[in-house]
């Protein structure tokens, strides 16, 4: 079959607009042919949960699902009753990116709080860490963080101690949204259950479709005690692959060795190439510190337009001009270098 579109070109609104890693393609490949049997009862699925458990240590265990929403659903619902509720950040994605799928889908009331950075701090959560026994409120239950955040921010495994200790104080459990923790731990130079497991995460949605797999995300509890029915709610939600292996030898292909690493650390390298390229061009303004494979910059309305055409982009905030570009997988050094002189060309253009 011949491709639909030219993949030399490269986009900066999201990394999920990357393809799939060839050592995925080829690891599916790999799994293809004969029968397993369905369902998750494959050989391929057996791996990966010795994968994840090596990452995440013995007691974790791996539900595979088609998306991150759905890993998040999943993972809030097992988490609480019907009467129960979750702090989040306001900016954070389950918050404001998921079509209100936690609460329309999982039945799950969200506390938010608003925060100048994305990041929730002990004394942020205890904002919404009240009403416990009052009937009249949605009782609080777990904190759900991101880490990276919405706003291309970082916790670093002392932070996230912190929340877990305190969290756990009140009597409240973590989840952790880690569609991008491979870009967290890339950039803080930790492993991964450093950001998990060791820091007092409960449950965690582990992301696999921006850094490189062709479709799958994990829900991985890390506490046995945090979390009742994962098995049965990944069904109701409709996320249970029949194929399963497909989606399991995907995660094995990325954990089993270091390509979360490697393709983490593109990502992250890229986007700091990024900012240094265009934080010097006349009408450009950083807006954030770029900790990861984020960038947040302002720049004029009608540039970014132009710029648009060119190279798909997002604005993340119309009434102040901000946008932010995304830097995946398979950003190259030429593809950032050539952005970077398409935005000063449409600047100088727009005088």
């Amino acid at each position: 079959m011949t491709p639909r579109h030219d993949p030399r070109l490269k986009a900066f609104a999201s990394d999920n607009y990357a393809g799939v890693h060839p050592e995925i393609l080829q690891a599916v490949a790999a799994a293809n042919g004969g029968h397993q049997i369905a369902y998750g009862e494959d050989v391929y699925t057996e791996a990966m949960q010795a994968v994840f458990q090596r990452h995440f240590g013995e007691t974790a265990r791996a539900w595979p699902v088609f998306n991150g929403t759905a890993a998040n659903v999943v993972s809030l619902r097992s988490m609480t009753a019907q009467w129960e509720a979750v702090i989040c950040a306001e900016s954070a994605h389950i918050n404001t990116d998921e079509g209100g799928a936690p609460e329309v889908a999982g039945g799950i009331k969200l506390l938010t709080v608003p925060t100048p950075d994305g990041k929730l701090t002990p004394e942020l959560i205890d904002r919404q860490a009240w009403g416990f026994g009052d009937v009249h409120r949605a009782q609080p239950k777990v904190v759900s963080i991101s880490n990276t955040t919405e706003l291309g921010t970082l916790y670093t495994a002392a932070e996230i101690a912190a929340i877990c200790a305190h969290a756990h104080d009140l009597g409240l459990l973590v989840h952790l949204d880690g569609s991008r923790l491979t870009n967290a731990a890339a950039a803080l130079d930790v492993p991964l259950r450093a950001l998990s497991t060791d820091a007092g995460v409960d449950v965690l949605s582990f992301g696999g479709t921006k850094i490189g797999l062709l479709y799958g995300e994990a829900v991985v509890v890390l506490n046995p005690d945090a979390a009742t029915g994962v098995d049965y709610l990944r069904k109701t939600f409709m996320q249970l692959s029949s194929k399963m292996r497909f989606v399991s030898v995907q995660f094995e292909a990325l954990l089993s060795g270091d390509l979360w690493l490697r393709n983490a650390r593109r990502a992250n390298t890229m986007a700091r190439r990024l900012a240094d390229a265009v934080r010097d061009i006349p009408g450009v303004e950083l807006a954030r510190p770029v900790e990861a494979n984020a960038v947040f910059a302002v720049l004029p309305r009608d540039a970014a337009e132009r710029l648009r055409k060119r190279f798909r982009f997002y604005t993340w905030d119309e009434s102040t001009g901000e946008v932010r570009w995304m830097c995946a997988f398979d950003t190259t050094e030429e593809d950032v270098d050539a952005f970077a002189a398409a935005l000063a060309e449409e600047l100088r253009a727009a005088g």
